[in-house]
This record gives structure tokens, C-alpha cells and sequence, in this order.
């Protein structure tokens, strides 16, 4: 057996996050792989005029994706496109590109997130069917902290005694929780009891729910993010000003 078969991994599935050229050719591809996490691969040749692998390496596409290698960026053998998911337009295709800025900021390379994989492909087909947006990134956000070991405490209060409850008012605190917001202490995020409940429950019908969830994740994940500006957002933003 060769050096390059045993390195071999064969029909992954797999989305591209971004990608950029390199060299003549080439492309270098930030991929989101179910069993193997997310990887750098080089694909030779891809950017040839007649190369078969320029119609089917698109993001927000379901691929299976062969490659062999070991060190930091591996080479591409062989790229299939699944089919299955509607392109993304409007809105939500930029909703798309924050879901990939937010895994390339937040995951670490070469570790599996499985579930986290399954819940970025059902949030893809979410957004190309749905139409609160919002909605569908709340949810993004907070299972995405939560596979990556940032799970947020919702369903009770810090210290995990006493249960949320929907009347009272708290401030959430980044790394800590809930605790009841007395008037006194200005630590924390102000979020009514039915938000933290509503979120648990991933359901953001309620408008003060939808405002005060999207303050709160946006501290949240400014927190972890360590002051790295996502692009997308602020084009977003940019784009609701018009």
C-alpha cells in the first residue's frame, strides 16, 4: 500500500466554506467534512477552463469529497455533488456566508463535529424554504456554541439551582448565566425569563424574543470570537440600512 492510499479518505461528505486561488490552476479549499472536521484541501487544476471540478466545488453544495495526505493541506482526488439543496439567493445566501465566516472563526482544524455537520446542512435547507431568517440563525448560533463546548445555561439560573422563570426579569452574564436582575448590578445582558425559555425551546416567534435573543448571541458570540469582526454581518447590517 502506498504512502498516498493509506492517507486516502474516499467519499466524505463534505461543504466548502471558502476558497481561494492558489498558484495558476488551483484552488485551496476551507472544507467542513462530517467524519474529519474541518480541513484545508488543494485542488489541482481547478481552475482550468475545462476542468470538471469548476461546476461542482460551489459552497452551500452537499459533496462527497475523496482526498489523501497528512499534513496540513491535503489534495483533492475527487469531487461529487449530491444534489438535494436549492441554491441560496437574496438574503439568504448572505445568511449562508455568516454561517461559513462563524465556522471558520469558531472551529478548530481536524476536529470532528458530526452533529454539528448535520445541523449546518438542515439549516441550509431551512434557509433556502424558510422565510424568518432570524429565526433560523438563532438557532444556528446556539446549537453551534453548544457542539463546540460553549453550551449556553437557559432552563436555569447560575449555579444551576434555581429554574428560569418566564415573569422575572435577569442579566446574563458571558461564561457564568442567569441570575435575577436585582437593579443593582450592571453585569450582564437584561433578557426576560420567557426569552432564556423561548431560546431553550428554539422558538422565536415572540418579537421581544427575537430582539432580545439576537443581543444576547451577538455578546455571546463576540465573547468567543475575541474581537474578530465578521464581514458578513456587517454587510447584512449595511444592507437592512437601505
Amino acid at each position: 500500500m502506498t504512502v498516498a492510499n493509506r492517507h486516502k479518505q474516499q467519499d466524505e461528505p463534505a461543504f466548502v466554506l471558502h476558497s481561494y486561488p492558489f498558484r495558476e490552476t488551483s484552488l485551496i479549499l476551507d472544507v467542513f467534512s462530517r467524519q474529519h472536521g474541518r480541513l484545508a484541501i488543494m485542488a489541482r487544476g481547478a481552475r482550468r477552463p475545462r476542468s470538471a471540478l469548476r461546476g461542482v466545488l460551489m459552497n452551500f453544495q452537499p459533496l462527497l469529497l475523496s482526498w489523501f495526505g497528512k499534513g496540513e493541506v491535503r489534495t483533492l482526488h475527487s469531487a461529487e455533488w449530491q444534489g438535494g439543496q436549492p441554491y441560496l439567493q437574496g438574503t439568504a445566501l448572505m445568511c449562508g456566508f455568516y454561517l461559513n465566516e462563524l465556522l471558520l472563526n469558531l472551529m478548530a482544524r481536524d476536529d470532528p463535529h458530526d452533529r454539528l455537520f448535520d445541523y449546518y446542512r438542515a439549516t441550509l435547507y431551512r434557509l433556502a424554504h424558510e422565510t424568518d431568517h432570524a429565526a433560523t440563525l438563532r438557532c444556528f448560533e446556539k446549537h453551534m456554541l453548544q457542539e463546540l463546548g460553549y453550551a449556553l445555561t437557559l432552563e436555569r439560573e447560575a449555579g444551576g439551582e434555581k429554574a428560569i422563570h418566564p415573569e422575572v426579569c435577569y442579566r446574563y452574564a458571558v461564561e457564568r448565566g442567569a441570575v435575577p436582575d436585582d437593579g443593582d448590578t450592571q453585569i450582564g445582558l437584561p433578557v426576560q425569563g420567557k426569552t432564556l425559555l423561548d431560546m431553550a425551546a428554539d422558538d422565536y416567534a415572540d418579537p421581544v424574543t427575537a430582539q432580545q435573543s439576537k443581543q444576547l448571541m451577538r455578546v455571546l458570540l463576540n465573547h468567543h470570537l475575541g474581537g474578530k469582526t465578521l464581514h458578513t454581518r456587517e454587510l447584512i447590517k449595511d444592507l437592512q440600512k437601505l
